[in-house]
């Protein structure tokens, strides 16, 4: 009887804990569940209202980074960016030349739509003779700034609470339509210059950026900038576009870096020729300038002091990061910096190398990161991709022509076939001629202004004349035409004009020159780059500082 009592109290008391280990288990449980849900909550939360990083290369080529084949430039740190972001293989600019690149960027719109056809400061109609170029067209009129009743996309951000910031390069009118007046609350060296005003080290001469040091590199500076405006805006959430005068002319490097490549031409084994003659202008085919290696590899350096400043902080995972370049690598005319090969043309050319362009997009919360995309996207995109992302309402009447690319992002298709437009109605200095594209389904169609000839390509294609398609399809050619021609006449587009004082034989003898005279000026200042004597001036444009 004893024993019995014992063994029920014992089994009494097993019960008894056995209950509280229960509740204790079931209150852990739900401790847990509830730390789980607030901090998938914070995560929601997070992600509702992500940062944006929106960094822009000026004239950077589609084939100036080790990631997308270059050999000669060294640019690690962009490379591991693209493999944690989306490539766009088929990443476009908006222009041929970098005012209405930026201009689409910022406002969702096609070139012809928002009216910023060239680079602001080209001369136009009549003025174009003072050029001494003896065309056949007089180029067309453009806006001259970013137009005051466009929502920027700087101001679509700012008005859901981000902070916003802009460094660098702006390009998009004089005072009153700078940074500060379309939505940007800080600017840092943004003004109306299109190039380093004064070169890429201190004393620079820029209005909206305080020299601080003599022989300061402007590259590391912008990024410098950029990460104190990360840091200083951890609580808030921030849209910052860093957007690189590198790597515009002039060219420039320090004597370190211009000895470091040109070594590397060497052993890679100089070609007896860098330049052939396209249809104006001479090209550069080869990758081996070690000023523009030295350029580039800056700019890399500086992405990485940026994309460090976001890890350090803790922002990285909550951090959208965009990367392009305005328009294509500068092959022809400034100074003949690098080559687009297997791509045709360069910075103000029509074909693929003057608007392919490196596009990748990181939303580090999503799993399609390191994977590429062929999908046709452009410069346009952005904007309501990046609303997108941000769970921010469309703002359908503004970004216009552009599309959400956060399907994509997230692994899933976009099932439209879309034409892509561009409209550059006059002659670059590149060597460019007044043509618009349509683009759509494989298919490229270039018309040109001047006689109104068509090329046709099939894509992907390295566009030479050989490939040009458009006496074997009429019926797409027909169709495309039509097509661009309805949608630029729909957005108001403006066209050249016939230069009544055309005179072929002055037009002749430019061409002659340039077929002589200046294409072996540029071979032997390819060669004299690469000269071991090089020496550009005693200080190495402000980069070595030399005490009185």
């Amino acid at each position: 009887m004893t024993k019995t009592i014992i063994l029920s109290r014992k089994l009494l008391n097993y019960n008894v804990l056995k209950v509280k280990l229960s509740r204790v288990y079931k209150c852990f449980l739900l401790i847990s569940i509830t730390i789980l849900f607030n901090c998938k909550k914070e995560e929601i939360k997070k992600h509702k209202t992500p940062n944006i990083l929106f960094v822009l290369v000026d004239d950077l080529g589609y084939h100036d980074l080790g990631f997308t084949g270059s050999k000669f430039y060294e640019t690690p740190n962009i490379d591991k960016l693209v493999k944690r972001s989306v490539w766009f293989k088929n990443g476009y600019a908006a222009s041929r030349v970098c005012s209405p690149s930026r201009a689409s960027i910022l406002t969702g719109k096609f070139t012809a739509r928002h009216g910023i056809t060239d680079w602001i400061g080209a001369k136009v109609d009549e003025d174009w003779r003072a050029r001494n170029r003896y065309d056949k067209l007089l180029p067309a009129d453009y806006v001259r700034s970013l137009p005051k009743q466009d929502i920027t996309i700087a101001e679509a951000f700012q008005d859901k609470g981000y902070a916003t910031f802009f460094a660098g390069k702006w390009h998009l009118g004089d005072k009153g339509s700078y940074p500060e007046d379309h939505g940007f609350e800080i600017n840092k060296g943004g003004f109306h210059r299109g190039g380093p005003a004064g070169g890429f080290f201190s004393p620079w001469n820029n209005p909206k950026l305080k020299n601080k040091k003599r022989g300061e590199n402007l590259t590391i500076r912008l990024a410098e900038e950029t990460t104190n405006f990360i840091t200083k805006n951890k609580k808030k959430p921030f849209f910052a576009f860093l957007s690189f005068y590198a790597v515009h002319a002039p060219i420039q490097t320090t004597e370190i870096k211009w000895r470091k490549y040109r070594e590397k031409a060497e052993h890679m084994g100089v070609a007896d020729s860098g330049y052939i003659m396209e249809r104006i202008l001479p090209i550069r085919q080869v990758q081996d300038n070690p000023i523009y290696g030295g350029l580039v590899e800056t700019m890399d350096t500086a992405v990485g002091i940026v994309m460090k400043a976001l890890k350090d902080s803790g922002l990285d995972k909550n951090t959208i990061v965009v990367f392009t370049s305005d328009n294509g690598g500068v092959a022809s005319g400034d100074n003949y910096a690098t080559s687009n090969l297997p791509l045709r043309g360069g910075k103000g050319y029509q074909w693929e190398g003057g608007i392919k362009e490196p596009y990748f997009i990181k939303v580090p919360w999503l799993k399609t990161n390191g994977k590429t995309s062929n999908f046709p996207v452009t410069h346009a995109d952005f904007y309501p991709t990046l609303l997108d992302l941000a769970n921010i309402p469309f703002l359908e009447n503004q970004h216009k022509d552009g599309i959400s690319l956060k399907p994509i992002l997230e692994g899933r298709e976009i099932n439209i076939d879309r034409p892509l437009y561009w409209h550059y109605p006059h002659y670059g200095n590149q060597g460019g001629e007044p043509s618009s594209i349509i683009q759509q389904n494989g298919w490229k169609l270039i018309h040109y202004w001047e006689d109104d000839r068509e090329e046709l390509f099939k894509l992907p294609s390295t566009e030479k004349d050989e490939l040009n398609v458009v006496d074997e399809y009429p019926e797409i050619v027909k169709e495309m035409s039509n097509q661009l021609m309805i949608w630029l006449e729909s957005v108001h587009a403006k066209y050249p004009k016939k230069d009544l004082l055309y005179d072929a034989n002055k037009q002749k003898l430019r061409l002659n020159s340039i077929k002589t005279k200046k294409l072996q000026s540029l071979e032997k200042n390819r060669l004299n780059v690469l000269s071991k004597d090089f020496k550009p001036n005693e200080n190495w444009w402000k980069s070595k500082v030399i005490k009185d």
